[in-house]
């Protein structure tokens, strides 16, 4: 049986790609596995603060190894914007679509588009502290393409591809993705301690 080790989100998107990387090393339990059903505090104004924040917050309370992740878009153009409030840049609704069209409308004038996507994930293993980051850079396309992934993923074209994210299969998002480069490297060092 694989150690337990929790991914401190109910995200079903989430779970399902880091479930997909880190499977085989762990049995990935996520915060309603736990018990957990309260909102995690994200107060810190940063992704790395708010990464953190999160992993030590279920720590703590529950007593079980975790790790928690905070990402963000950032668009070079709008100083970085969205990036830590990316889940709530239309509002406190974290309306998907509310947040594309917003990001469209702030970009319509606007020729570059440049932008990257960045996670930070921070694990608590064995009472130590690590963090992993993940960056995919590309641009902000005018219109929505593809129906998969989810948040800014049809809007999203990365560097050397001509598609969205939303436009790839889980499996080609995951050979490339800010979450999945984070993982990657949260699995190399797990890989390495066990």
């Amino acid at each position: 049986m694989n150690p337990k080790l929790c991914f401190a989100s109910n995200n079903t998107h989430k779970l399902r790609e880091v479930r997909n990387i880190l499977d085989p090393l762990f049995q990935i339990v996520s915060l309603y596995d736990i018990g957990c059903q309260e909102e995690l505090p994200e107060t810190t104004g940063t992704i790395p603060g708010n990464s953190l924040q999160k992993a030590e917050y279920i720590h703590q309370k529950f007593n079980v190894d975790c790790f928690a992740d905070d990402s963000g878009l950032e668009v070079f153009a709008l100083n970085n914007a969205p990036g830590v409030d990316s889940a709530t840049y239309a509002g406190p609704q974290r309306s998907h679509e509310d947040n594309i069209q917003l990001l469209l409308r702030n970009l319509e004038a606007i020729d570059q588009r440049e932008a990257q996507f960045i996670t930070v994930i921070t694990l608590i293993h064995r009472e130590r502290r690590s963090q992993f980051e993940g960056v995919l850079r590309g641009k902000i396309i005018r219109e929505k393409r593809g129906s998969g992934g989810f948040g800014y993923d049809p809007v999203f074209v990365p560097e050397g591809f001509g598609i969205t994210l939303a436009e790839m299969t889980l499996p080609e998002k995951n050979k490339i993705s800010h979450r999945a480069q984070a993982l990657g490297k949260l699995a190399d060092f797990l890989k390495s301690r066990s």
